[in-house]
């Protein structure tokens, strides 16, 4: 390894579905990709990381994929010779030899702890301040991504706009693969994914009784199949591949998506339903409306922060647009009832707010390059 190159660690700790390690691996990317850094990515479950970029063999130890030094993380941490700059994922604990390494260099390590997205007003305050370590001669920054100057910004990559402008002008072969018939104007063409909680047969219901058609498209994700219940009535079993229609509903089962086509699946939809940060974010850069279902935590605990996020992203929402925008996300966050009729009629208005927010927080710095001058400050 060029020594004169800036090496960067960051470390995940896959907790459970796909947002962590996706977050961690488009950064990881991001480094190498446009700003040269040597970036080992350690994961403690490789595995996960194979549908996001099946060219990943989770039976390696080690392995090189888009230029980064994918590795292993094991209980029984080996040397290694600590990174200049260490990146602790989403308050993931890194390995005491690790730790006690980074103390032995002739200058330590910049070692930051990425937190999750958050709009609330306190991610401000907290955002890159300092961390003693209660033992070792150690000091940690906490880094938050977020959508005001005084954060880390928004994920995204260098002319991914552009990307998604070409992609529009001719994606008829990205639809010929998935299946999915050329774009009729009479129907709504949308994407689902969500969590278990989310009241997934209460929406499809009213789709079917949409007074306009909709086309869905349901990435199955790590499941073989999706199971739809209907009261009443013998249970329906979706797999990749499968064509349901009943009523105005037409439901289409995805596979598992790699990153970059499912950045074309949300580019390529009318409507994007998205959940948890790494989705959400890509859905924002798609330019079109987008429902987010955040992580659910007991007690609530997630609804301060859905509500921080809508009141940024209905600032120039007009009334009553506005109150139907918020009163969708509540119910598919099942906080109240769900209106399908009452959401869509003000499509015109949130397609208007989707395209404005995309070019908007395009014009700000990127989350990657705004680490990397932190980062760089530190050193």
């Amino acid at each position: 390894m060029n020594q004169t190159t800036p090496r960067w660690d960051i470390f995940c700790a896959v907790i459970d579905n796909y947002g962590d390690i996706g977050v961690c691996w488009r950064l990881a990317r991001q480094l190498v990709a446009e700003h040269g850094f040597a970036v080992r990515l350690w994961v403690d479950d490789v595995s996960r990381m194979q549908p996001l970029h099946p060219e990943i063999d989770a039976s390696l130890e080690s392995q090189i994929a888009c230029g980064v030094e994918v590795r292993r993380w094991v209980p029984d941490f080996p040397e290694v010779e600590p990174a200049d700059v260490v990146i602790e994922a989403f308050g993931c604990v890194l390995p005491m030899t690790y730790e006690h390494a980074m103390t032995r260099c002739a200058r330590p390590p910049v070692w930051i702890n990425l937190e999750y997205l958050s709009a609330e007003s306190w991610v401000e305050m907290c955002h890159a301040l300092p961390s003693p370590h209660p033992v070792l001669n150690l000091t940690k920054y906490f880094f938050f991504p977020g959508f005001t100057e005084g954060t880390g910004h928004l994920l995204r990559e260098s002319g991914l706009l552009e990307q998604r402008e070409t992609f529009r002008a001719s994606s008829g072969n990205f639809r010929d693969v998935l299946g999915i018939p050329p774009p009729n104007p009479d129907e709504l063409l949308i994407s689902l994914f969500c969590y278990d909680t989310a009241p997934v047969d209460a929406l499809l219901t009213q789709w079917e009784q949409s007074e306009i058609p909709v086309r869905c498209l349901l990435p199955i994700g790590h499941r073989s199949s999706f199971h739809l219940q209907r009261e009443g009535e013998q249970p329906i079993h979706l797999q990749p591949g499968s064509i349901h229609q009943h009523g105005n509903l037409t439901l289409h089962a995805l596979p598992f998506l790699r990153q970059e086509d499912y950045d074309k699946l949300l580019w390529l939809c009318d409507l994007n339903f998205v959940r948890g940060e790494d989705s959400f974010v890509r859905a924002m850069w798609a330019g079109k409306p987008l429902v987010w279902q955040i992580y659910p935590q007991e007690d609530d605990a997630h609804r301060p922060k859905l509500d921080a996020f809508l009141d940024l992203y209905t600032l120039t929402i007009p009334e009553p647009a506005l109150t139907a925008m918020r009163a969708f996300h509540l119910g598919w966050n099942n906080f109240n009832a769900l209106s399908w009729k009452d959401f869509i009629r003000h499509r015109k208005a949130f397609e208007s707010n989707a395209a404005g927010w995309a070019d908007y927080y395009y014009a700000q710095s990127d989350l990657a390059s705004k680490l990397v001058i932190f980062c760089g400050n530190k050193v």
